[in-house]
């Protein structure tokens, strides 16, 4: 688990590809490694990636096939920076979200403007993803944590500080720079949830029968 506070930003130094996927290679900048051990979780760009070989200022993990199909790691090249963030540990501040590093989809900016000392983003989101952005809720875009100013279908928008302009990749962010998206996890579990005994024979999106059949009207 992660919060979405970013740690540093790093590069992917090295792609090997391996047997239909591939395995990574990304130094880490200013991120301490010292108390990293094989098997800990790295989220990169907001990925859960497992660290399988650790140096002084890199590590290395494998991609899993699954996880280029559903994310930006897949159109990585070499000196690509990438937001870097070590798993929560049970003495960590929960400053941001609760953060599992499983992306849901990719999105968009579409707009990108100042307002104040901050930059306020625009994103479309996937439409399949848009029923769990809400209003002042919370998303994870490339590993960072962010509030949601407000939603219109699947774009949202978000302010994001100085602070966190400069310290992760979202300050080089153009329109059409494609990001990692997560959305809240209890926004995940709660539609699960409400499906019900449904939720094992069907796919099916969430319908005014099934919320009926569920107890949400009378």
């Amino acid at each position: 688990m992660f919060t979405g506070i970013i740690l540093a930003v790093g590069k992917i130094s090295a792609i090997e590809q391996k047997a239909g996927d591939c395995r990574l290679t990304i130094a880490t900048g200013k991120l301490s490694l010292h108390d990293v051990v094989l098997g800990d979780s790295i989220a990169v760009n907001g990925v859960c990636l497992t660290a399988v070989e650790l140096g002084g200022h890199y590590f290395c993990a494998d991609v899993s096939n699954e996880t280029l199909s559903r994310t930006i790691l897949k159109t990585a090249t070499i000196g690509t920076p990438v937001n870097l963030e070590l798993a929560l540990m049970p003495t960590s501040r929960l400053g941001g979200h609760i953060v599992s590093g499983h992306v849901d989809g990719v999105g968009v900016m579409t707009e990108k403007r100042a307002d104040g000392r901050s930059f306020r983003f625009k994103f479309k989101a996937p439409d399949n993803l848009a029923k769990y952005i809400a209003e002042k809720g919370s998303i994870c875009i490339n590993g960072i944590s962010l509030t949601v100013n407000d939603v219109d279908g699947s774009v949202f928008s978000v302010n994001v500080v100085p602070h966190t302009l400069k310290e992760t990749t979202l300050g080089d962010a153009v329109i059409g720079t494609q990001v990692n998206l997560e959305v809240d996890l209890l926004a995940r579990y709660l539609e699960r949830l409400i499906k019900g005994d449904a939720a094992a024979i069907s796919h099916g999106s969430i319908t005014e029968e099934l919320l009926k059949k569920s107890g949400f009207f009378g």
